[in-house]
């Protein structure tokens, strides 16, 4: 499988896209699920138990920890659900419950786009689960010793339902929606997997409480969701092993995968950053970082299709299938021109504001930014006489030390 194959799902808008597309297959499919279902409703019901505490394990070894929570404030839930929510909500224990579970759930769920990525058997789960702990014996605490018939008006008023609609209150349809949109817009923001982790629990969470009224629609939403939630697992865990956190390209492990898969013709291209250590010493590791995303970015408009690994450093390797390099030098030669032509500003790094209310004070007082160039050397080598990738790889390394002693700023 091709290294990049799961990338899409990375996209802040499939991210955001595709829990909105299952939740709306969902709900209109509702029905075709039971009854597709309906000779196996004890898996439909055990599946959503199954799936989410595979998502808790593997979020263990993975570092994905809110993911994690996520999925297991969706067990509780689902096991409160299952055990205490079967009864009409007529009752008034049962519908307690209910909008006790539509006040706390979602809010909790959109508070892990806030707390801090730690594992959760650390001292920070422990603080966490135990104000979960909390929440759950003043829950048990107001169901048992509350009666809402006694407070019909006061009940009425905050908690009105439209008819037939749902028997979710008004107040809190609106408040799960302002929440999934807030959840959206952080998701489209920053681009996290652990967003989308709560995104999805929180439509689904919401499609439950709104349609409760429907057969097995909590074990029908919950399933999706846990489904949803792998795929993410699956997504950020391929990220970490196979894209470089700096400059968001693949890394050299997705390289090494890829040219086990090769044809016969293709092109490699070692690109090395001309006085990359000297430039780190004298504007700071930081603009140096800022000098490698620069040349990343730059090495995707390559003006033919390639392939753009970091390949270690200030090292990055460029792959083209079915060419030889006679075929790629020009694209190469523009590539080499478009990094040297491109006027790179060096921001201070430490006078930067410390917040948008400094920025906005220091705007306009800056001084003019120093602005400098960058330039790279470039060895290529292609497969035609001698098709091993390493070979090719060494053939390639030894072209670029050429073209760093014959000056540097070239194609060799």
């Amino acid at each position: 499988m091709h290294t990049l194959s799961f990338s899409v799902f990375r996209n802040a808008k499939m991210r955001f896209a595709l829990p909105l597309a299952l939740v709306a297959g969902t709900f209109a499919a509702h029905s075709n699920i039971v009854a597709f279902m309906s000779q196996h409703v004890d898996v439909l019901l055990l599946l959503p138990y199954i799936l989410l505490s595979l998502v808790m394990m593997l979020c263990q070894p993975f570092n994905q920890s809110k993911t994690g929570i996520s999925a297991m404030l969706m067990l509780l839930a689902y096991y409160l659900i299952q055990q205490n929510l079967q009864a009409p909500l007529s009752q008034s224990q049962t519908g307690l419950t209910y909008i006790l579970l539509a006040v706390l759930l979602p809010l909790n769920l959109f508070q892990l786009h806030f707390i801090p990525e730690r594992r959760l058997f650390s001292r920070f789960g422990l603080i966490y689960l135990s104000i979960l702990g909390l929440q759950l014996c003043w829950g048990w605490l107001l169901i048992n010793h509350v009666n809402p018939e006694r407070y019909n008006a006061t009940w009425q008023m905050y908690f009105y339902t439209i008819g037939e609609f749902s028997p979710l209150p008004l107040l809190l349809i609106i408040m799960i929606v302002a929440l999934a949109c807030a959840s959206a817009s952080i998701i489209l923001k920053r681009n996290q997997g652990y967003d989308q982790a709560t995104f999805i629990c929180l439509l689904f969470t919401g499609l439950t409480l709104f349609q409760f009224q429907q057969p097995y629609i909590s074990s029908i939403a919950f399933t999706a969701a846990s489904s949803l939630l792998l795929l993410n697992l699956i997504s950020c865990s391929h990220e970490l092993a196979f894209i470089d956190p700096l400059t968001g390209i693949p890394g050299r492990r997705a390289m090494e995968t890829e040219l086990k898969h090769l044809g016969r013709t293709y092109t490699l291209a070692m690109l090395d950053v001309d006085h990359f250590k000297k430039f780190n010493d004298k504007y700071g590791h930081k603009t140096g970082d800022d000098v490698l995303r620069l040349v990343a970015q730059l090495l995707l408009n390559i003006n033919i299709k390639a392939d753009v690994y970091r390949f270690g450093g200030e090292e990055f390797t460029i792959l083209i299938k079915g060419k030889t390099k006679n075929q790629c030098l020009d694209a190469l030669e523009e590539l080499r021109e478009a990094i040297a032509s491109y006027p790179m500003h060096i921001r201070d790094n430490e006078k930067r504001p410390a917040d948008d209310e400094d920025g906005k004070r220091k705007r306009g007082k800056r001084k003019q930014s120093e602005v400098v160039q960058i330039t790279v050397s470039i060895g290529v080598a292609d497969s035609l006489e001698d098709s091993r990738t390493a070979n090719v790889l060494k053939v390639a390394d030894k072209a670029l030390y050429q073209a760093k002693q014959n000056g540097r700023n070239q194609v060799v």
